[in-house]
């Protein structure tokens, strides 16, 4: 029974989605993921990006830029912490749905930063952090990174989360700049 109850849940979700589900010990297949990301140029120019997928696909239209509103200086932690918890502030508000995975570009601190915005929030949603140079997950409570195959599913689908999350915000920085 138990068997059939999983192959109906992973019925139709892309195998890398389950493979994360698996892999993170999620509580459900992550078939909307939220990714936020910092982009600085000097210290004038920080804006925050959220890129959002749905079943392991970009959907530009619950994309979203955020202007940094209370940090001054190059501080990415406090950025995360303040660009996360408006999102869920807000989300929270509209009663709106949220995401099953939130993903962090960048390490333990900015997943620290973003863990204690969610906190502040009051939501409890499974975030991680993606850390580019050796690629490691990181997940709260966790002292060990886990670092997955080069050519797992899972691995490419949060590559993409990332690197999309990421052009969205030097685009949007870049859009800003041209006009000052």
């Amino acid at each position: 029974i138990l068997r059939n109850i999983e192959l109906i849940q992973n019925k139709n979700a892309d195998p890398g989605l389950v493979e994360l589900r698996d892999i993170l010990k999620l509580p459900t297949i992550p078939r909307i993921i939220e990714c936020f990301d910092i982009s600085n140029h000097g210290d004038e120019y920080a804006v925050g990006s959220m890129a959002r997928f749905v079943e392991g696909k970009p959907d530009k239209s619950g994309y979203r830029k955020f202007k940094i509103r209370t940090v001054s200086g190059r501080d990415d932690f406090a950025m995360i912490n303040e660009i996360v918890g408006r999102r869920y502030q807000r989300l929270k508000k509209e009663k709106n749905v949220f995401p099953d995975l939130i993903v962090i570009d960048g390490g333990k601190g900015q997943l620290s930063a973003a863990i204690s915005a969610l906190n502040d929030v009051g939501v409890e949603l499974p975030c991680i952090s993606l850390a580019k140079e050796n690629e490691e997950i990181f997940v709260p409570k966790r002292t060990k990174s886990i670092v997955i195959a080069k050519n797992k599913d899972s691995i490419k689908i949060l590559q993409h989360v990332r690197d999309e999350t990421h052009r969205f915000g030097v685009t949007y920085n870049r859009s800003l700049r041209k006009f000052n």
